[in-house]
């Protein structure tokens, strides 16, 4: 099976990588060829500029895939792009939970609607992140809807190798004692491992799925108990307070991520009292 990955060069994109490579099938990756990789002759390697559409036909022209991995796809445009160039029988689109307007305890994936909502042809500048998720999907919804095509929806991605440190701020400024203007302390929300976010992508390459799919590690946890956690462990005190940095999960609401729909089609996500713990470990290792 050919496989083009769009990306696939850091963070989950390399765990989907390898396991790909696992799996015995024959990669192609297309970057801006910036970025080094650790795949060595395991792949084949294309240049391209993925906002630009000219860029992306001549780097496909007469190309034909089994299945595209498209990790760079922001917004509409992006979509329509990819759509217009590349000759390949499944697309899988790197969505986000973020589509879904609100976030809520056992979201599932019918909750965000594609169809009913005006699609808008544009670029990754002019909405916010969440907007320009929408209507990169909308695309897909509208627009290539007879095409055979997964929206793969992940809420934060989280790990070892997370370079937005996102999860760390909270770690690192609760041992500094560095305020915080934290505004959903109790709000229970949900995450997925880097690694299992990876193997997630690769096994659906041959999985008899379309439309939308919801990812997620099972359970849920609040920035209170994180902060905790960090407390107890390290002796330490948080200083939350409105006049102190704003945190990076703030204004997203308690919500938690409906995974049936992956696991019919066999796929068992861990459990995330099972391991968070074990990463907050990590960071608080990685401070010291």
């Amino acid at each position: 099976m050919k496989i083009l990955v769009i990306g696939g060069t850091r963070f989950f994109g390399i765990h989907m990588v390898n396991e790909l490579l696992a799996n015995g099938y024959e990669i192609t990756i297309a970057t801006r060829g910036k970025s080094s990789d650790e795949y060595g002759n395991r792949v084949k390697r294309l240049v391209i500029e993925r906002t630009k559409e000219e860029s992306l036909k001549r780097a496909f022209d007469g190309r034909h895939y089994d299945i595209v991995i498209d990790k760079l796809a922001y917004c509409s445009n992006d979509i329509k792009y990819a759509m217009e160039a590349i000759d390949c029988d499944k697309y899988i689109h790197m969505s986000s939970t973020s589509v879904y307007e609100p976030l809520h305890t056992n979201t599932v994936e019918s909750d965000f609607d594609g169809v009913s909502k005006k699609l808008i042809w544009c670029d990754r500048t002019v909405f916010s992140y969440e907007e320009i998720k929408r209507q990169a999907e909308r695309a897909l919804w509208q627009e290539y809807s007879d095409r055979n095509w997964i929206a793969v929806r992940y809420p934060f991605v989280i790990g070892k190798d997370d370079y937005t440190k996102r999860l760390l701020y909270y770690v690192e400024r609760t041992m500094k004692s560095i305020p915080m203007n934290i505004d959903n302390l109790d709000s229970q929300m949900g995450y997925i491992r880097s690694d299992e976010a990876g193997k997630f992508m690769a096994f659906l390459v041959d999985k008899d799925v379309r439309g939308a799919i919801n990812g997620s590690a099972e359970g849920t946890i609040s920035i209170r108990e994180i902060i905790k956690y960090v407390e107890k462990k390290t002796g330490t005190k948080a200083i939350i307070d409105k006049a102190g940095e704003p945190a990076p999960y703030n204004g997203v609401p308690e919500y938690s991520i409906n995974t049936e729909k992956a696991q019919t089609l066999g796929f068992r996500f861990s459990v995330l009292q099972e391991w968070i713990y074990e990463l907050l470990d990590y960071y608080i290792q990685s401070i010291r």
